[in-house]
């Protein structure tokens, strides 16, 4: 072969090398990544050639899909979307999928590794493809009577089984209905546009009950009594606290007084109950801020993974000077906290001192209704001694059941009730205002507790005097306890 053949003949084949190189490269390496582009139309075509698995509650699904007329054959379906979408997320052909329809969507769209035997064999078959489904373990009735109890006020509830962990309740107002823009259309992206924060200052689509925090105002009370009893600050709950009215905060100018109560020297017990700032600003600075927050990090504060799977955001229980964390001893400092954080406060007293992990996901489900995985309770610390929570108890009791405490509207017949109220202040010197805050439990009289709840009010339409934790959020806790109650009776 003479010399100008040759080196054509070695270039053809440099560029079959080349070509076989870069036909492997996209087949094998670049799979994964291509085949999950968001820009790769013939994948999304497929994606939403069948309906879509169903996301479970009390054994009815709160979900569906409904075929559409375009390229992309199904789309997602709600039952109630605005009540469900802080537990669901949204679910859409043009802007993705978020919360349990994305974390879940390996086995909501079929497509999870457990399930390839199934797949396989519908597909030799010749049946189409079919998603699983995700049980939580939310309570309708809860769900409902906290969306209701909302209304048109901004905030959130957090509800859960104390002994397990499970997620009742998860609420989040003013919501939005996510299937507004499930399809692909110009209407579907005009509703998208109408709920983004640019587009909405009451931001719908923040999932306050996992991921906004606020300063938690007089329920933290209950997290520094817990660190008083603990390190042995009080020896009971009805011991005088040897309490000054006003306390003037320590290295500083400034003094603590109250809004009302005859606080000076007062029992933790009616400390609590009427909710005198100077008594837990006193014990907090007693205790002092490493162990504050070594208490606060036993019942959640500063954990930076906890997963419903949903990621919660940190609460926090900081390093501080002495004024600063006396003030976050009443929950007035640079301490903030989620309305989930909150409720596994009161969880955790409800408890006898143990913390669950909260979780609302239940059981994975293959589409025969095979079971894949399913969650077991865990864990995540003995928050304070049993002898230390059945004290907290004591006090919550006497904060909705003495004609003087906080929280009376909080009340149920026939059941024991433990609460404690919370009116942060909102904004540069409070110049904004207040958040109502209400935390409590319920429990039978077997001794159980069935449910433990959280609820934060952010009510701009409220008169300023009006807005107490328990004259707006009480009444609201009480009827998604007694809605958890009477679905168990």
């Amino acid at each position: 072969m003479n010399k100008p053949l040759r080196r054509i003949a070695i270039f053809c084949g440099l560029l079959v090398l080349t070509l076989l190189l870069r036909d492997n490269w996209l087949q094998y390496v670049k799979a994964d990544s291509l085949a999950s582009d968001t820009k790769n139309r013939r994948v999304n075509i497929t994606r939403y050639a069948t309906p879509r698995g169903n996301i479970i509650v009390d054994g009815k699904a709160i979900t569906g899909s409904v075929e559409t007329s375009g390229d992309y054959k199904f789309k997602r379906t709600w039952s109630n979307g605005a009540m469900w979408a802080p537990v669901t997320g949204y679910s859409s052909q043009a802007f993705g999928a978020n919360q349990l329809e994305k974390l879940e969507d390996g086995i909501l769209s079929g497509n999870d590794d457990r399930l390839f035997f199934r797949n396989t064999l519908d597909m030799i078959t010749g049946k189409e493809k079919e998603g699983g489904s995700v049980v939580t373990t939310l309570n309708a009735a809860a769900q409902k009577a906290a969306y209701q109890g909302l209304g048109s006020k901004k905030g959130a509830v957090a509800a859960i089984e104390p002994s397990t962990g499970k997620i009742l309740a998860l609420v989040s107002t003013p919501s939005y209905d996510p299937s507004k823009f499930a399809g692909s259309s110009d209407a579907d992206a005009e509703a998208w546009n109408k709920v983004q924060k640019k587009n909405d200052a009451d931001d719908p689509m923040l999932n306050r009950a996992l991921r906004e925090t606020y300063p938690p105002g007089s329920t933290f009370k209950v997290v520094t009594a817990a660190a008083a009893l603990e390190n042995g600050e009080v020896s009971g709950v009805d011991e005088k606290t040897q309490t000054p009215d006003p306390f003037p905060l320590p290295q500083s100018t400034s003094k603590l007084t109250n809004e009302h109560g005859d606080c000076e020297n007062a029992t933790l017990r009616y400390a609590l109950m009427v909710s005198c700032n100077t008594v837990f600003a006193k014990m907090a600075d007693n205790v002092g801020n490493e162990k504050m927050i070594a208490q606060a990090e036993k019942f959640g504060f500063n954990e930076t993974e906890l997963d419903t799977p949903v990621r919660a955001a940190k609460s926090t229980f900081p390093e501080d000077n002495r004024p600063q964390n006396a003030l976050d001893g009443i929950g007035q400092g640079s301490n903030a906290a989620t309305p989930l954080q909150m409720a596994m406060v009161a969880s955790a007293v409800a408890n006898d001192g143990k913390l669950m992990k909260p979780y609302m996901v239940d059981q994975l489900k293959a589409p025969n209704l095979d079971t894949l995985e399913t969650t077991e309770p865990q864990q995540l610390s003995q928050a304070v001694s049993s002898k230390t929570a059945q004290a907290l108890q004591e006090m919550m009791e006497t904060v909705v059941n003495d004609p003087q405490g906080t929280g009376g509207k909080a009340k149920i017949d026939g059941v024991t009730v433990g609460g404690k109220t919370g009116t942060a202040q909102h904004g540069f010197k409070n110049s904004e205002k207040p958040y109502a805050w209400f935390i409590s439990y319920a429990k039978l009289s077997d001794g159980s507790a069935p449910v433990a709840v959280a609820v934060v009010v952010e009510d701009g339409a409220a008169d300023r005097g009006d807005i107490t934790g328990g004259g707006l959020a009480g009444p609201i806790a009480r009827d998604v306890m007694k809605a958890v109650i009477d679905s168990k009776k």
